[in-house]
């Protein structure tokens, strides 16, 4: 158990190595980093879509795509929208980590981009643990998920500077109790900044878009 023990600490102190590199890398470019986690389903891909259909031409954006498996699904309709994306296929592992992403900047011209999206593994245990290098980590949760997934996985909640909640069009249909919900994420991270939207309506888009405009450097 020791000797397990010694090289889960190795593993994760290699990462943490990597990621303070990878967040180096993206400075000394004035290229903004977000890691975006999310349980299978909850729309990580369409909040990214709609997020770059709504960007201003002046903000330059590229895409990682995290799957498990070698598929292009959803790098293809990243690259349909006409941005630049790399595809990282994990072989199998629940999360991406810091080696991989280290991997994928140096495919993408950073020079030209003001923000790089990273779209994590579906998954809400494994990529609360390993830090990517990234500026900010957000969550998008969503109402068909159901409101106690603050309680049930609180890891991956205390370490978020952003929480998306998507899907709220469904508000009237499901039996989700946003207060309810809302405790949990105060409890684990109070004052998180939230933001509420829907995809299919376009509600909540523009305060999450003007925070995100706001927050990159500037780059010439």
């Amino acid at each position: 158990m020791t000797q397990r023990v010694e090289i889960v600490r190795r593993i994760m102190d290699s990462n943490e190595r990597v990621a303070l590199e990878n967040r180096a890398l993206l400075d000394k470019k004035g290229t903004y980093g977000i890691n975006i986690m999310a349980s299978p389903g909850a729309g990580k891909t369409s909040v990214i879509m709609e997020t770059l259909r709504r960007l201003t031409p002046h903000i330059r954006a590229g895409v990682i795509e995290g799957d498990t498996a070698p598929v292009t699904i959803d790098s293809d309709k990243i690259a349909a929208l006409g941005f630049p994306v790399v595809q990282i296929n994990t072989g199998g592992d629940c999360h991406l980590d810091a080696v991989m992403v280290d991997l994928a900047l140096k495919k993408l011209d950073l020079d030209q981009l003001n923000l790089v999206i990273i779209e994590n593994v579906g998954n809400l245990i494994c990529p609360a643990a390993f830090e990517l290098g990234t500026h900010a980590n957000v969550l998008i949760a969503s109402i068909p998920e159901g409101d106690d997934k603050p309680y049930k996985y609180p890891n991956i909640y205390r370490g978020l500077d952003v929480l998306i909640i998507n899907k709220i069009d469904l508000l009237p249909y499901l039996d989700f109790r946003m207060d309810y919900f809302s405790q949990g994420v105060e409890m684990l991270n109070p004052g998180l900044k939230t933001f509420p939207l829907s995809c299919k309506t376009g509600e909540g888009f523009d305060a999450w878009i003007d925070w995100l405009t706001t927050t990159l450097p500037a780059k010439a």
